[in-house]
């Protein structure tokens, strides 16, 4: 039975790429996640057609597609761009109408993002350019314990001394998780200090008001992070069922408005 119709958000980030797709009544129905790889453009192509099919529509039955992210510009058939910002607001709002702090954990970079009652944005902040304290700064470290990324979540979870890593640099820390690995620490109890080395970044940045809600691609993997934030802030942390999607989430919903920046 085809569906129709379709609205498509688009979120091309530096390491992945999201595509959402929302019905009439903003029900995601259909999604697809990939790496960014150094074509944009394919990917993002690559991406609609898997979520497309998901949703048991054709490309036919979308009547708007908003972009955004690292890559906005590069998918051909949006027909407008917005904001990193306004996407990952307008889809974590959708689920969470009320005044929320939003915490989005990126493979480049971190955000945190407050909306009043209305949903209206009344302050934003992104971390340095360094990497540390992002999905990258993960990946690195995950590199230098010699374990699967995958793994990481499981291992953090089992941790009963956690060691914490003094420096908030990449560099400086994967020199401090080698020290740690050559005194005879456990791997578990390394990857939780990694974790809380992220977690710090994040508290840095902003005081967590209002209600917490936590999304990006790190937080979908990873939720012994999350209830880590949680024991530090003392006080539940909200997560949508697709974290990594808010941004294409919020994208599709300015499609459904039909509005778009150039």
């Amino acid at each position: 039975m085809r569906v129709q119709p379709v609205y498509v958000g688009v979120d091309v980030g530096a390491s992945r790429t999201k595509v959402a797709v929302l019905d009439a009544v903003k029900t995601l129905i259909g999604y697809a996640v990939q790496k960014s790889g150094t074509d944009f453009s394919a990917t993002a192509d690559d991406c609609l057609k898997h979520a497309l099919a998901m949703a048991g529509a054709v490309e036919t039955d979308i009547v708007n597609a908003i972009s955004t992210g690292y890559g906005r510009k590069n998918v051909t058939y949006a027909r407008g761009t917005r904001t990193e910002i306004g996407c990952h607001a307008g889809g974590c709002y959708h689920y969470f109408p009320t005044a929320i702090t939003i915490i989005d954990i990126g493979g480049q970079d971190n955000k945190v993002i407050k909306l009043d009652e209305a949903g209206r944005r009344t302050s934003f902040k992104m971390n340095r350019k360094c990497a540390a304290g992002t999905g990258a700064f993960l990946e690195e470290m995950s590199a230098r314990l010699d374990i699967p990324l995958e793994r990481m979540n499981d291992l953090a979870s089992r941790s009963t001394d956690m060691v914490k890593l003094g420096s908030f640099c990449t560099v400086f820390s994967a020199t401090e998780v080698l020290e740690n690995i050559r005194h005879g620490k456990k791997i578990e109890d390394i990857v939780k200090g990694v974790f809380f080395s992220v977690i710090r970044r994040v508290l840095e940045m902003d005081a967590m008001s209002e209600n917490v809600v936590m999304t990006g691609g790190v937080v979908a993997h990873n939720l012994h992070l999350v209830r880590m934030m949680e024991e530090l802030i003392a006080k539940p942390i909200w997560v949508p069922e697709q974290p990594q999607l808010t941004g294409a989430i919020g994208a599709a919903i300015y499609a459904m408005d039909n509005r778009s920046e150039n």
